[in-house]
């Protein structure tokens, strides 16, 4: 591992930058010239949820974490000022990766950070470096059968009766729920992460940013196809960090990165959906070994 250059800091810093109109907030540490970890979050959270993990990367490698349009504390104009969809999200963070210099990165991915991560790779293959997934799938049978039973109807459906099952996704007890339900260190999981995430779907009209995101997730299912034959035929280097008692995500996602990734390195954890909360230093650990191994 090389030396960290000298004044490098791992303290992450809060910037915004201006990316079509909108201001996106994002938390960046490490040397400004060195090769890229960019680290895409999951729902309902934002750039916070990597706040232990920044520090930990951050010795080596410039770390670059941004809050998608309508989290954290980006902008977040009504659904009917910006097409809340997952190709309008990955279109915004490959203008910010554009905005910040980074031409190159490897990919953290929770979550929805999934689809949004893999469709850079789509759009822009040769800037991908590597893959990383934390929970976060793209195969089908990489879902929690109970919870397409919920959003299925939503997708084919959209009414205020098939509604109610996916608003409850975003109330402080579901919130709550992600964060704490499989972890086996609950003492761990900090409450201002399930705090913060909660403050954030509780402003005015998020809601309705949250429902049409929601709804879109089924635009992703229809790409997983595509996903599947970019990883088959590119063979990025990739690493699985996995909670493997996810509510939400089944270990048959991990098993799908695997079968099209043979050389795919794989790390479970006794955590759930979050859990860089309860396993952050196993998981930078893995991290760290692998992006020495496949970073310029």
């Amino acid at each position: 591992m090389p030396a960290s250059p000298a004044g490098a800091s791992t303290r992450a810093l809060h910037r915004t930058v201006t990316v079509n109109g909108l201001t996106i907030a994002y938390r960046e540490a490490g040397p400004a010239d060195a090769p890229v970890v960019l680290l895409l979050h999951g729902f309902p959270s934002s750039s916070h949820m990597y706040r232990e993990l920044i520090p930990l990367l951050a010795g080596h490698y410039r770390v670059l974490a941004p809050d998608y349009p309508g989290f954290g504390t980006s902008s977040a104009p009504a659904p009917d000022a910006f097409p809340y969809s997952f190709a309008s999200l990955a279109e915004v963070i490959e203008g910010f990766t554009q905005a910040v210099g980074a031409a190159d990165y490897t990919l953290f991915m929770q979550d929805y950070g999934g689809p949004v991560g893999l469709r850079l790779a789509l759009r822009r293959p040769e800037r991908v470096l590597g893959l990383i997934f934390q929970n976060a799938v793209a195969n089908v049978e990489g879902w929690n059968p109970d919870v397409v039973a919920q959003i299925a109807p939503f997708w084919e459906n959209r009414t205020a009766e098939t509604e109610v099952p996916v608003r409850n996704l975003l109330t402080a007890d579901t919130t709550r729920f992600q964060y704490l339900h499989g972890a086996s260190r609950p003492e761990r999981v900090a409450p201002e992460s399930y705090i913060v995430d909660q403050a954030g779907l509780d402003r005015p009209g998020n809601d309705a940013i949250q429902l049409e995101l929601l709804h879109a997730y089924q635009d992703n299912v229809a790409l997983y196809p595509a996903f599947a034959e970019y990883l088959r035929a590119r063979q990025p280097p990739t690493l699985v960090v996995w909670g493997k008692n996810d509510p939400f995500f089944t270990l048959a996602g991990v098993d799908h990165v695997k079968a099209c990734i043979p050389d795919t390195q794989v790390h479970l954890f006794e955590a759930g959906h979050f859990a860089l909360e309860t396993h952050v230093d196993e998981i930078a650990a893995a991290t760290l070994a692998f992006l020495d191994r496949t970073a310029p």
